[in-house]
């Protein structure tokens, strides 16, 4: 196995990783997808509107723990796109192909099981396939790797 900086890189290290980044795709994708289904936007739409709010929850949790260590904005957003990018973009297309690919999922609706069923079978296609992404990342000390440099690096400063 490769060492990073800290060490070796785990599994578990890549999984946790990718489950932060599932929770803010998570939520953006459920929120687009409701969004865009309640207007009765075709799925073009409604799949941006979905990829556009995956980052935008992906990056603000991301940011949360720097900006409450002190870090200012800027510098906590720039960390964010160095630490998430490339893991919710992986994400989001395994997931948003997945619920193309599943007959009748974008057109089923909110109230109908197999628009759910199908979104989480996505989420969790993506989060599968993200997970050796995120590994890959760490070891090479790019990914979230970045975030702990800096999270961390940021409460030493601070003390």
């Amino acid at each position: 196995m490769t060492l990073s900086r800290h060490g070796s890189t785990s599994w578990r290290m890549a999984a946790q990783a990718t489950l932060h980044c599932l929770t803010g795709c998570a939520i953006g994708e459920v929120l687009g997808m409701m969004i865009g289904t309640a207007l009765g936007w075709t799925a073009a739409p409604t799949v941006a509107l979905a990829i556009g709010l995956a980052f935008v929850f992906g990056y603000a949790l991301t940011m949360r723990p720097l900006l409450s260590s002190g870090m200012d904005v800027r510098d906590a957003l720039k960390v964010a796109l160095a630490a998430d990018t490339v893991s919710i973009a992986v994400m989001e297309i395994i997931d948003n192909t997945v619920m193309l690919a599943v007959p009748g999922a974008m057109e089923a609706g909110l109230a109908n099981w197999l628009f759910w069923i199908s979104l989480a079978f996505a989420l969790a296609v993506a989060f599968v396939l993200t997970v050796p992404v995120n590994k890959w990342l760490i070891t090479r000390g790019k990914g979230h790797a970045v975030m702990h440099q800096h999270h961390h690096g940021h409460q030493q400063h601070n003390h």
